[in-house]
C-alpha cells in the first residue's frame, strides 16, 4: 500500500463515482479501477460498493477512509517542514483566480498560512476571467492559476481540484421545489438568473443548451455567486450551479438535479476547477510554486498527484 494507492482511494470515495475521481485525478477510469482493486486485494477485502449510478464505501472502506486521511496529511507536512528547514528567505508568488472558489478552496487561509510560514515570499493575487489568466500563465506573468480548464500552453502543467454535477436552484416556493428531477429542455419555460457572459460558469451552460439547439430566457445578470442565490431566493428566477454551491445555501435555495435523457445526455454540464501552472515531468518549474501547492493540499486534501 502506497500513497497513490491512498489518494486513489480517497478521490472515489470522496466523489461517490469513479468517473468524477478520475476526472479529479486526471487518470484513466480503468486505471483507477485496477488501482483500487489492487488495494482492495492487498487489504483482504472489498472496500467499495459499486452500482450503475454510485460507488458507497463498506464498513472497512469507512475506517480507511479515515486512517488514509490521517496518512496523507502526515506526509504533507512532513514534506512542507523539511522545506521550512531548508527555507525560503526571498521570492514572489504570483497567483491568478476566478471568483468563488469556495466551497472547493479557501484561499484566502491558505494565503495566509504560507505569508506566516514564509514572511519573505512577496505574494500578489489577481482575480479575473478563466481565459485571461491561462494566458496570464502561458506568457509568465502569473506561476499559478485556479481556473476552469481551457486552452494551455506549451510546458503548462493542470490539476483537477473539482468536478461536480451541476444542480437547478429555485426558491422554495417554486413548484420545482418539490417536483421530479427534470432534462435542461424541460427549464426552458423558466426565467433565468446567469453570471455575465465572459464568467466561464455561463460559458459552460451557454455551451450545453446551444448543444440543445434551445435558448433560455435570462433576466438578471449578476457577477457573483452570492448575489445569484440572492435573487433565486427571492423566487425571480431559477439557476445552474455546482452541487456544493448549492449545497452551502440549503437554507434558502432548492436543489434539484438535472435527469438524464437520450437528449440531454450529451450536453448534461459538468463543473470542473484545476490549477495550473508552468512545469516539466509534471511538476511545477518554481520551488516556490511547489511549496504552496504543498501547503494548499496539506490544509484542504487537493490531491498533490499532477499530471502534464
Amino acid at each position: 500500500m502506497d500513497l497513490k494507492q491512498l489518494e486513489c482511494f480517497i478521490a472515489v470515495a470522496e466523489e461517490r463515482h469513479f468517473t468524477r475521481a478520475a476526472r479529479r485525478l486526471n487518470v484513466v477510469q480503468s486505471g483507477l479501477s485496477q488501482t483500487i482493486r489492487m488495494l482492495e486485494d492487498e487489504l483482504g477485502g472489498p472496500l467499495l460498493i459499486r452500482s450503475t449510478r454510485r460507488v458507497d464505501l463498506t464498513p472497512a472502506g469507512k475506517v480507511l477512509l479515515q486512517e488514509a486521511a490521517h496518512v496523507l496529511a502526515a506526509a504533507r507536512e512532513a514534506r512542507l517542514a523539511v522545506t521550512q528547514v531548508h527555507g525560503l528567505a526571498r521570492g514572489q508568488l504570483r497567483i491568478g483566480s476566478i471568483q468563488s472558489l469556495a466551497p472547493f478552496v479557501d484561499l484566502p487561509a491558505s494565503l495566509g498560512l504560507f505569508r506566516n510560514r514564509f514572511p519573505g515570499i512577496d505574494v500578489q493575487l489577481l482575480l479575473d476571467g478563466a481565459t485571461p489568466l491561462l494566458d496570464e500563465v502561458n506568457e509568465g506573468r502569473l506561476d499559478l492559476v485556479f481556473t476552469q480548464p481551457g486552452e494551455t500552453g506549451a510546458g503548462m502543467v493542470s490539476r483537477m481540484l473539482a468536478c461536480e454535477d451541476i444542480v437547478v436552484v429555485c426558491s422554495p416556493m417554486h413548484p420545482l421545489a418539490d417536483g421530479p428531477a427534470t432534462n435542461m429542455l424541460g427549464l426552458l419555460d423558466e426565467t433565468f438568473v446567469d453570471l455575465k457572459p465572459d464568467w466561464g460558469m455561463r460559458r459552460l451552460l451557454d455551451r450545453g443548451f446551444a448543444a440543445l439547439s434551445a435558448t433560455r430566457t435570462t433576466a438578471f445578470e449578476v457577477n457573483d455567486v452570492s448575489t445569484l442565490l440572492d435573487l433565486v431566493a427571492q423566487g425571480l428566477g431559477i439557476a445552474m450551479v455546482p452541487e456544493s454551491i448549492a449545497r452551502a445555501r440549503a437554507r434558502d435555495v432548492r436543489a434539484s438535479p438535472i435527469a438524464v435523457s437520450k437528449l440531454s445526455d450529451s450536453a448534461a454540464p459538468c463543473w470542473e476547477l484545476i490549477v495550473a501552472f508552468k512545469g516539466h515531468n509534471g511538476q511545477p518549474s518554481d520551488r516556490i510554486t511547489k511549496t504552496f501547492l504543498d501547503l494548499l493540499v496539506s490544509k484542504s486534501g487537493v490531491p498533490v498527484q499532477y499530471q502534464a
